[in-house]
């Protein structure tokens, strides 16, 4: 697998990858799957202030298979040290190591450009999400219980946290 900087003529790729969570699963707020223009939108702000990558299978002709991305975690000048990640595979590629693959990069990249604190939000129950998570060193912060309807029921939302790089004090601002 190859991770790279993702480009908006990546977003029809992604946008197919993101839809059957937006559409079967509660893995995802989101009631309508994004088009691919509105994805390409989406790539384009988070590689601006933060980054999306993309997880190539050279294997099939180097088709992107996942994504991962991160952008503020709160619009607050305090918190601008924080961002929030998420990541996607292709749901046939879940547990395959691409999740630990794209994460990995997207840390590395994240705490080069300054930033010191990794937060993701997961919809429970999530096996796959919270195995990849505890693997690479998130820790369950909080829980929201029965914050979000989807799929005719309530859900639950685990809040966890990473420590990206060590602050220094005061932290130099991110790039």
């Amino acid at each position: 697998m190859k991770v790279r900087a993702a480009t908006v003529e990546d977003a029809a790729a992604c946008a197919a990858i993101y839809a059957p969570y937006v559409t079967d699963t509660a893995i995802t707020f989101e009631a309508e799957p994004p088009t691919a223009a509105e994805m390409a939108e989406r790539i384009a702000a988070a590689a601006r202030s933060h980054a999306w990558l993309a997880l190539e299978d050279p294997d099939d002709g180097g088709r992107v298979v996942g994504y991962a991305y991160a952008g503020p975690f709160k619009a607050r000048p305090a918190y601008r040290w924080a961002c929030e990640t998420s990541i996607y595979l292709e749901l046939t590629r879940r547990r395959t190591g691409g999740g630990r693959a794209l994460y990995e990069a997207l840390f590395a990249l994240l705490a080069d450009r300054g930033y010191r604190t990794a937060v993701a939000g997961m919809t429970l129950p999530n096996e796959a999400s919270a195995g990849l998570h505890r693997a690479l060193g998130f820790e369950t912060v909080g829980t929201y219980r029965r914050i979000g309807w989807k799929n005719g029921r309530w859900h639950d939302v685990a809040w966890l946290q990473r420590v990206l790089a060590e602050p220094a004090d005061p932290p130099a601002e991110p790039r």
